[in-house]
């Protein structure tokens, strides 16, 4: 297992703390343990992303999306089984495990719509990043036409009681 220690990061940046716990916890997740169930992640636009995730065995109504934290979080959990003993497997291959996947969302990512088909459920990703952090283009004005004026301070209004 490899360890990496991020110390001289949190000792000489401000402000990316989420981004180093992201790695953290990235880097310390063992690869194998968790791939139940198996998922895709698709690009499907500029702006537009999609999780697929195979959940066959489980019903809609066993199925929870969320976002939690900033975390897109999918769990199943299957209902009560039937009596013990009313059903005999020869061979059990398809999985029935309750299982929670949860996948750290970049900003401005959010979930948009899920649906399931053909044992798969979909989750449909949009990036929108506000207009405030978008790039604008300032025009540059030639000499002379650049007609800027200083802004005037407010005077004081007090009240009297």
């Amino acid at each position: 297992m490899r360890t990496y220690d991020f110390t001289p990061l949190y000792r000489s940046t401000v402000g990316f703390d989420r981004l180093a716990n992201m790695l953290d916890r990235a880097l310390s997740a063992d690869a194998g343990t968790n791939t139940y169930p198996p998922y895709n992640i698709e690009k499907s636009g500029e702006d537009s992303y999609r999780i697929s995730i195979a959940v066959a065995g489980f019903s809609e109504d066993e199925l929870s999306v969320e976002m939690r934290d900033g975390q897109l979080v999918i769990a199943a959990k299957k209902a009560e089984a039937e009596t013990p003993g009313s059903v005999n497997y020869l061979h059990r291959g398809i999985a029935s495990r309750a299982f929670e996947k949860r996948f750290q969302m970049a900003d401005h990512v959010r979930p948009v719509g899920a649906e399931t088909k053909d044992g798969l459920l979909h989750i449909d990703l949009v990036r929108e990043v506000p207009d405030a952090l978008k790039p604008r283009r300032i025009e540059i004005a030639t000499s002379g036409t650049f007609d800027a004026k200083p802004v005037k301070k407010s005077k004081k209004i007090t009240q009297e009681a």
